[in-house]
């Protein structure tokens, strides 16, 4: 039987569960503003992933507008950031 270090083993236990998705909302929320940038974390409401999915919300209609255009860059960003490929779509709310 293979050992496994304790990150190893949570990362596996993390993989399969649901509690995942919130996990990476959270680590994805910790990054936004180095992401994304100042002004767009600070009118950005919530950020919540679902499957492959990368829900963001904001009440700022110019910035749902400007993150529409933004999609793909959005999406290599974070998946870049968390080293995989996590989000396949963003969808602006």
């Amino acid at each position: 039987m293979a050992e496994l270090s304790m990150g190893d083993a949570m990362k596996q236990f993390l993989k399969g569960s649901r509690i995942n998705s919130g996990i990476q909302s959270v680590q994805i929320e910790a990054i936004w503003e180095e992401l994304m940038g100042k002004t767009i974390a600070k009118y950005t409401d919530k950020i919540q992933v679902i499957g492959n999915t990368l829900f963001i919300e904001s009440a700022v209609a110019a910035l749902k507008n400007e993150l529409l255009f933004q999609k793909e860059l959005i999406i290599t960003r974070v998946n870049d950031a968390m080293g995989e490929k996590l989000i396949r779509e963003v969808v602006i709310r």
